[in-house]
């Protein structure tokens, strides 16, 4: 049985879709003082059950209505509960930089795990150390196919570099070289303020970038500093086009219009979380996730190999 929360139900749909199931329908409201209520409109006993919930903004609330949704379905007496986080919140917390801070991600995980989630169905997590913070299986998926065969497709006949927006990312720039038929690599060496948060200041290109089309690749893009500023140091290093390839979509203010005036030609992103209409932008492509996830969540409730859908590598 397929489960949606109210974050971003067209996503749910479309995973319905693929699967050949809809979902479940469900009462699910606000109280006047901003509580949440939830309650299925048909058995699940003994169900084999999938939430799917996009955690947008606001974080906490869809946090907090995916943790109710799992309860109920526990005390509703179904066999197995996989939650479906396409976008998994918090994932940026996931160790301490300083004394006194929290890793929140860790929470994250222990809050499903005791509300009563057995599995978590992820795409594409900040960092993979996250999959050991949950107690029980974790399937992570990777996006990675989905834009590079889109952006292969499209700019086949162009130089490519791929270009990692840090030195932190370089190992998934590789990963990206290897699926563009071994295309050149480039970073960005750029520092960071640990006491100003979306804050940061690149200072120069490691690579070959003259002439070519340069393709930024991140897992997220939020307000989109990073991202701009990469792209302008490389326009200035004689990059001919400028492209970027993210999962998730985040789009804090000011990201719209950071993107909307900043020297990028397009933006690919993934459907992981909604993108509304004041966020949409001729030069972002957005492409379904959908079809990764519904075959993920056939994998599991068959007792198959998710592995397999990434030739072994997840």
């Amino acid at each position: 049985m397929l489960f949606s929360g109210r974050a971003f139900p067209e996503l749910a749909d479309e995973i319905g879709e693929e699967l050949g199931i809809a979902p479940t329908p469900t009462s699910a409201y606000d109280f006047a003082s901003g509580e949440i209520f939830i309650r299925y409109q048909e058995s699940v006993r003994g169900c084999d059950a999938f939430v799917v919930q996009s955690i947008s903004t606001p974080v906490n609330k869809w946090l907090m209505e995916t943790l109710i949704m799992v309860d109920a379905l526990k005390r509703g007496s179904a066999k197995r509960v996989t939650v479906v986080l396409p976008f998994y919140p918090y994932a940026r917390q996931d160790k301490k930089h300083r004394g006194r801070e929290p890793i929140s991600a860790r929470l994250i995980a222990d809050l499903l795990k005791t509300a009563g989630a057995n599995r978590i169905l992820t795409v594409d997590l900040h960092t993979a150390q996250i999959q050991g913070f949950f107690d029980g299986p974790v399937d992570h998926l990777f996006a990675m196919d989905i834009l590079a065969d889109y952006v292969k497709a499209k700019y086949a006949d162009r130089p490519i570099t791929v270009v990692s927006p840090d030195s932190g990312r370089v190992r998934v720039a590789e990963r990206w070289s290897d699926k563009l038929d071994g295309c050149p690599l480039a970073f960005i060496h750029k520092t960071r303020d640990p006491l100003k948060p979306n804050q940061v200041v690149a200072n120069r290109v490691v690579g070959e970038v003259e002439g070519r089309v340069c393709l930024i690749v991140d897992d997220m893009i939020d307000t989109a500093g990073t991202i701009v500023k990469a792209a302008e140091i490389l326009r200035e290093e004689g990059a001919a086009d400028v492209i970027v390839a993210a999962t998730h979509a985040v789009h804090s203010d000011p990201a719209t219009e950071r993107l909307r005036n900043g020297p990028i030609s397009e933006l690919v992103v993934t459907n992981t979380l909604p993108l509304t209409a004041e966020k949409q932008l001729d030069k972002i492509t957005v492409l379904s996730i959908a079809p990764l996830v519904a075959r993920a969540i056939r994998e599991v409730f068959d007792d198959g190999s998710v592995t397999t859908l990434f030739g072994g590598l997840s």
